[in-house]
């Protein structure tokens, strides 16, 4: 059956057209389209990944030096920094944003929910037809360049939902769709690193998870607390070979998986990217957020999309328009209206991301299907709570799993 559900789509460029419109037809050289010519005119600043051995890094300096341009040069819809920001009172801490800038009077566009793997559609729009003003630097994980691969970009985003927010567009000129390479995964991580800053998060939405462009892209921004579902109990199921940890979210609304540890980041994102691979042929929508510098890795696998398309989503909840994507599912709700922001309460946010969350049966289907395409076996549990700065583990041999409570 096909499954679609009708909402506004973000803008992220200026050059972003209503999907209904008709396109332009031409290719690069003024033409809203981007090509490599347009890339090497634009002289973009490249970064190179450092060394391990090396502690010295420039990233963030470089990020914020030009995202500062484009907000003084009028790129972006809204002044972001200007947005109304809270914690809501309680026990998770759960972080509200107003942001009116967001809200579109436009006509809500048509999104198939029910396939994650989508071919990607040149006649849509996709970020080879960004303006190159909108391109900050390009990102490459290592030297030497190939002259004839396509290079790797970081752009605004026009619609921010918060400071320094970036789209990481891997081999853009490739037109890759959006789902997770092992090589890609491990760019994001490595930006994550090299960031070295753990107020700085990556995040990615698959298809049917609210990701409305069908071109590969990361996000990311800077936000000077921490994220409820980094504070969250965890409960260790299994270590692959390599040392990678996986662990189960207890106590949190969104059933998810944490990955951490490994003789390596390309251990990490490889067993990540296994993981998401899996979710992907299986047809499971699913967000990955990237946090502690790239030190942890959560993958949460949702179910909100389909549920809306089968109306099985309240009035309520729809009517607040809230998308619930990497960010909303990581703590931060980003409301589009202002009695939703001053009425935000614990009790509201838990109930919207327990839409989202699989089931705990479900769940457990996917965790064996997770198992099997990362090689782990289920193993003695161990869990692991947050206190302040410092992270305790408690052994726990006989401790019987715990559903996540809604």
């Amino acid at each position: 059956m096909l499954l679609k559900i009708k909402r506004v789509p973000t803008v992220v460029s200026n050059h972003q057209k209503d999907e209904t419109a008709e396109e332009e037809e031409g290719e690069g050289c003024g033409r809203n389209i981007l090509s490599k010519c347009c890339i090497n005119e634009a002289r973009l600043p490249l970064y190179t990944c450092k060394p391990a051995e090396e502690n010295v890094t420039f990233l963030e300096s470089l990020l914020l030096g030009e995202w500062e341009d484009r907000f003084q040069r009028g790129l972006f819809r809204y002044d972001v920094t200007a947005c109304e920001t809270k914690v809501i009172p309680g026990k998770y801490g759960f972080i509200a944003q107003l942001n009116e800038g967001r809200h579109l009077k436009k006509r809500p566009t048509e999104f198939r929910v029910d396939k994650v793997l989508q071919p990607f559609d040149a006649n849509k729009f996709n970020f080879t037809k960004v303006s190159p003003e909108e391109l900050l630097f390009q990102f490459e994980a290592d030297m030497p360049l190939d002259a004839d691969n396509s290079p790797s970009v970081v752009a605004i985003n026009v619609s921010p939902i918060e400071y320094g927010h970036v789209l990481l567009i891997p081999r853009v000129l490739d037109c890759l769709p959006q789902r997770i390479d092992h090589k890609s995964l491990l760019l994001a991580l490595h930006m994550a690193v090299e960031a070295a800053n753990p107020y700085f998060r990556v995040g990615y939405n698959s298809l049917g998870a609210f990701a409305t462009i069908n071109h590969l892209h990361f996000q990311a921004y800077y936000l000077a607390m921490p994220f409820p579902i980094e504070k969250a109990h965890s409960l260790k199921i299994s270590t692959t070979n390599d040392g990678v940890r996986i662990s189960k979210l207890m106590s949190y609304p969104v059933r998810g998986l944490l990955f951490a540890g490994g003789n390596s980041i390309k251990e990490l994102s490889d067993t990540v990217s296994n993981a998401s691979v899996c979710l992907q042929n299986n047809n499971i929508p699913f967000n990955i957020l990237i946090s502690d510098s790239g030190k942890r890795i959560f993958l949460l696998p949702q179910c909100y999309a389909e549920k809306q398309a089968l109306g099985g989503v309240s009035s309520e909840l729809l009517d607040t328009q809230v998308n619930p994507a990497v960010w909303e599912m990581s703590g931060h709700m980003v409301l589009k209206r202002k009695k939703d922001y001053e009425g935000a309460t614990e009790e509201k946010a838990w109930s919207l991301l327990a839409e989202v969350s699989l089931s705990e049966e479900r769940f457990k289907e996917v965790i064996t299907m997770i198992f099997e395409a990362t090689g782990c076996n289920g193993e003695e549990e161990e869990q692991s709570s947050i206190d302040g700065d410092f992270i305790r583990v408690h052994c726990c041999h006989s401790v019987k799993e715990e559903a996540v409570s809604n």
